[in-house]
């Protein structure tokens, strides 16, 4: 039998790397490289935005991953069809019917993606201590983030430096997503090996539901569930919009109230300031909470997520495209961005708390996952609607119904504390 907390140090960084990246490349690398292939702002904020549904309706199908097989099994056959999946779309790219052929690819990750969550954070939830979960969390959510700001960063880098080798964006981001295909496939070849096989345990086996509806009564039966939906819905209001129009900001011609950047530019951006200064806000975030538990915390972090949104505005207002302002714009809201989402990771989680508490996590999940769709599906009208100026002040807006509901949910004040007798 294998003790729980086992190897944590090196298999917590990984799998969680590997959860963010096909996100990143589903949800936001997509925006990018349709956008340099001359898609309009309207198809980019509803058909990427329209990828989310995997991970909202994932809740449907989460209690098969807790009832069939091992979550270790599941996450790691979903990796290998990830990166299948954006071989596909790499392949497919320099096709006529490529906005087609592509989204199907970029379906089937945002589906396998979806999956692997669910088995990931099962395996998270089983295989630590409570305490241990709190600790992680920092961790976990910085190496999400830094996967995230890999495919924001590196990987947009790579996409602008063959743009400008190539003069050719179909062979370049042709190119770069068969390359982040072959990264996938090299983190579950990491994830194969790093994972302890915790599931042989029998205490853990016996933790499994025990029917199909019984995960779901279960989680609609639990305590204030009505207004801790409503705030999971709104903790990222804002943010859902402005992580679609960002990049197609700071992207866009001057004469259409964008900042005229290039690919290599922006990727630069995010992945150098941003990678540190994201890294830094998660671990704090996690430290924090472990220390004084998440009551203390809550308002400050969601301060922290929506407050450097209006930075953007005075940007688009302003049209400053000085480098020095918009790099610090980028690293007050990677920063806060990090904090910010230590807090609702730790509440997603008390959420999930009981029995059935993957499944649970993957209904929590599924909501916050239709609090980023919806908005982001109207996001580029939004813009288009507002313009750039108008639409970032929106966004500032859209924080205020979740600063209301924080007054009104239930938690323990001390929920994520690390005890006295615990070892970090």
């Amino acid at each position: 039998m294998i003790q729980k907390d086992k190897g944590a140090w090196a298999w917590v960084p990984i799998l969680y790397f590997t959860q963010g990246l096909p996100y990143v490349l589903v949800v936001t690398v997509s925006v990018i490289m349709y956008k340099k292939l001359g898609v309009s702002n309207e198809d980019i904020g509803l058909y990427t935005s329209l990828l989310y549904l995997p991970w909202v309706l994932k809740p449907l199908w989460s209690p098969f991953v807790d009832l069939k097989s091992t979550k270790r099994k599941w996450f790691l056959a979903m990796q290998l069809l990830i990166a299948i999946a954006l071989l596909g779309v790499g392949l497919t790219l320099p096709t006529n019917m490529f906005f087609t052929t592509t989204l199907a690819c970029f379906w089937m990750a945002a589906f396998a993606s979806a999956t692997n969550d669910i088995a990931s954070d099962g395996y998270y939830m089983l295989g630590l201590t409570e305490k241990k979960q709190s600790f992680f969390v920092g961790m976990r959510s910085t190496f999400y983030r830094l996967a995230m700001v890999t495919g924001e960063g590196l990987i947009v880098v790579l996409a602008g430096f063959l743009e400008n080798k190539y003069g050719d964006n179909t062979k370049a981001w042709s190119i770069t997503m068969t390359a982040a295909a072959f990264l996938m496939l090299l983190l579950t070849v990491s994830n194969f090996f790093a994972t302890p096989k915790y599931e042989s345990s029998l205490a853990i086996a016996q933790e499994k539901p025990k029917g199909f509806l019984e995960v779901f009564k279960s989680f609609f039966e639990k305590p204030h569930i009505g207004i801790a939906l409503a705030f999971i819905l709104t903790y990222r209001l804002g943010e859902s919009q402005l992580v679609k129009m960002a990049a197609p900001f700071l992207l866009d011609k001057p004469e259409k109230g964008g900042l005229g950047y290039s690919t290599e530019q922006l990727g630069t951006i995010f992945g150098t300031v941003g990678v540190v200064m994201l890294s830094i806000g998660g671990i704090l975030g996690g430290i924090l909470i472990s220390r004084d538990g998440l009551k203390k915390w809550m308002f400050p972090m969601i301060l922290s997520l929506n407050v450097p949104n209006i930075l953007y505005a005075i940007l688009a207002l302003t049209k400053t495209t000085n480098i020095i302002a918009v790099t610090a714009t980028v690293v007050f809201e990677k920063f806060g961005y990090g904090f910010g989402f230590a807090a609702f990771l730790m509440y997603l989680i008390y959420v999930a708390e009981g029995k059935s508490k993957t499944s649970h996590y993957a209904i929590a999940t599924g909501f916050m996952a239709l609090g980023m769709m919806l908005p982001g599906m109207i996001s580029g009208y939004m813009q288009e609607w507002l313009g750039y100026g108008g639409f970032f002040i929106w966004v500032v807006i859209a924080a205020l119904p979740a600063i209301f509901l924080m007054k009104f949910i239930k938690y323990p004040a001390d929920f994520g504390k690390k005890s006295k007798n615990t070892n970090g």
